[in-house]
């Protein structure tokens, strides 16, 4: 039995389907222009505040936007912390209805009108099973369900695929993780800046509006600023986000990822469960890159049709440069689950514009940035096949070279204070200012270590996983690593391609070899340009700095430096390792 609505007196009438609002129905128009959308199919209404209820009594919130005169459509599921009106009713419900798909857009459990209380990912998996199970109770449901989603909407999709429902036939996740314990704690570095943001974001989105949200989001490296500098960090917290305990305490107050307090939040099974067709979004500068490439490799050696496309964007710009995404992802939809297709039906869509349709034999789609390239490439799966990996090693004063190094070439050494963490431009944070950026300023610092190339006479194009092999001594068994990999071009500017960290430990050696993966990069070194390896001991507010006594969240009075040297020998070599394409 359908839900009805419980914000108005008349509940039953307030449930019936209600034509798209002329204003919202000419934004769609604009968008599909603005994003080269294929063209709409049908007209769209709406049905508001439908209640969908969950095994244990709650009840959520669900919008259902239906393709006015289409006889019989897939359904589109789109669960949702952030709302259902404005941008994400428009981006996540109305674009899809429009090109003749139900979609079923609900607020998670606490969020805009939802009942119970919103605990980041903890009953995703439920609560996406109760859905399906009301869906399919509905007379517009025919059986054919599609997750589709970004980020949190990308979560629940494999927070729903521990346990893929029968009547799934596609997904379309974006920039979306399916472990948020391995996100939280990068290779054991609490991912400070990102986790805070989003906990600031969470807690006062309902209570600002869309221009105040806006403005939040513009300001919020300076605003957070005095909470990531304080010691501990955990102290300043509830005076942020109003609320005590809140997620972020929490989530530092849990370092072990195989404590049982993460396991609600780590979906990685659903990797090898899912069956049915999966595009998969990344962006190169976005914070959960290394999650969507290991899931296309996942899915794409068992066999599971695949797609992957990774763009130029951070995370917080996908909306605004990831038209292409979206491109995708209509024809994903219309190949798999599109008008007339019945399950399992995957025949190809008709061309959608400037993205081509998903084809088996060019099952990956990346963007390639640098000097000279800045283009789309189809190639055959990633890793890439028919890259060389080059060995470029780290030398005296400050070189970078593929020859061999001497034997008489001396170690370099740097110090990491906590108590003055070493910054970091840029990268993969949830801020305006992510993505590539002038690294100069950080590079002059004592405690990070620059190592470049000579001037590039060719270019150097670089497309796969991206490492760095230190050898490394320290006085202090805590301690991180930091390394960036930057395209330093003819002003000298030193822009971020990619990078990685590693926290080590007492069960680490005090001197060896230590691999760090800087995860992946398509990035073309022009000519005239210069290689660059940053190498440091953290990377400060984007990364929790490491307090260098063996804590997570440590007090001011606590800290510890470390000393560390960096071998760069023929017996003690440091290389970083590109893989080179041509």
């Amino acid at each position: 039995m359908r839900q009805q609505n419980v914000k108005s007196p008349d509940a039953s009438a307030a449930a019936l389907p209600r034509p798209l609002k002329p204003a919202a129905a000419a934004l769609g128009r604009v968008l599909s222009r603005a994003w080269s959308l294929p063209p709409q199919r049908n007209r769209v209404a709406v049905e508001r505040d439908l209640h969908v209820p969950m095994s244990d009594g709650t009840v959520l919130l669900a919008d259902h936007y239906l393709p006015v005169s289409v006889a019989s459509a897939a359904t589109v599921l789109v669960r949702c912390p952030y709302g259902r009106s404005g941008p994400f009713g428009l981006q996540n419900a109305q674009i899809l209805a429009e090109r003749g798909y139900h979609v079923l857009l609900q607020s998670c459990r606490g969020t805009f009108g939802s009942g119970g209380e919103f605990e980041p990912m903890r009953r995703e998996i439920t609560d996406g099973q109760d859905t399906v199970a009301w869906l399919r109770e509905q007379s517009w449901f025919d059986g054919r369900l599609v997750t589709y989603g970004a980020s949190y909407l990308g979560f629940v999709q494999w927070a729903l695929a521990m346990d893929p429902p029968p009547e799934l036939v596609a997904a379309i996740v974006h920039v979306g993780p399916h472990d948020f314990s391995r996100s939280a704690y990068r290779n054991g570095v609490f991912d400070l800046y990102n986790y805070i943001g989003w906990s600031d974001l969470i807690a006062h989105q309902e209570n600002t509006g869309i221009l105040r949200g806006l403005v939040r989001t513009a300001t919020a490296e300076r605003r957070l600023r005095p909470v990531l500098d304080r010691l501990p960090v955990s102290a300043g917290v509830p005076d942020l986000i109003g609320r005590e305990p809140s997620w972020s305490e929490r989530w530092l107050e849990h370092p072990q990822l195989s404590d049982p307090f993460w396991a609600p939040l780590q979906c990685g099974a659903a990797l090898q469960r899912i069956t049915v067709p999966v595009l998969v979004v990344g962006g190169w500068q976005d914070l959960f890159i290394e999650q969507t490439l290991e899931q296309y490799r996942t899915l794409a050696a068992r066999g599971v049709p695949t797609r992957l496309l990774v763009g130029p964007w951070a995370h917080l710009d996908i909306t605004a440069k990831g038209a292409a995404a979206i491109v995708e992802s209509m024809a994903w939809l219309d190949r798999y689950a599109g008008p007339g297709k019945a399950r399992g039906d995957g025949s190809a869509a008709r061309g959608t514009g400037p993205a081509p349709a998903a084809h088996p034999d060019h099952p990956v789609r990346i963007w390639v940035g640098g000097e000279g390239a800045g283009e789309w490439r189809e190639i055959p799966g990633w890793p890439p096949p028919g890259t060389t990996q080059q060995r470029w090693h780290l030398g005296a004063h400050g070189s970078l070279s593929t020859r061999e190094p001497s034997p008489e070439v001396p170690a370099v050494r740097f110090r990491y204070d906590p108590a003055d963490p070493t910054p970091s431009p840029g990268g993969a944070i949830l801020a305006v200012t992510g993505g590539s950026r002038d690294n100069r300023a950080v590079e002059r610092r004592l405690d990070v270590l620059v190592f470049s190339s000579d001037t590039l006479e060719e270019p150097v194009e670089v497309v796969g996983e991206v490492a760095a092999e230190l050898s490394v001594a320290r006085d202090n068994p805590y301690a991180d690593l930091f390394v960036r990999l930057c395209d330093v071009d003819p002003r000298g500017r030193s822009w971020n391609v990619c990078d990685g960290i590693v926290r080590l430990t007492g069960e680490d050696p005090l001197a060896g070899s230590v691999r760090v993966s800087l995860i992946g990069a398509a990035h073309r070194f022009g000519r005239g340009h210069r290689i660059r390896l940053q190498v440091a001991g953290g990377a400060h507010p984007r990364f929790a700095r490491n307090p260098g006594n063996g804590q997570v969240d440590a007090a001011a009075e606590d800290l510890v430096p470390t000393q560390y040297e960096i071998g760069l020998d023929a017996a003690r070599p440091s290389v970083l390792l590109l893989p080179v394409t041509g």
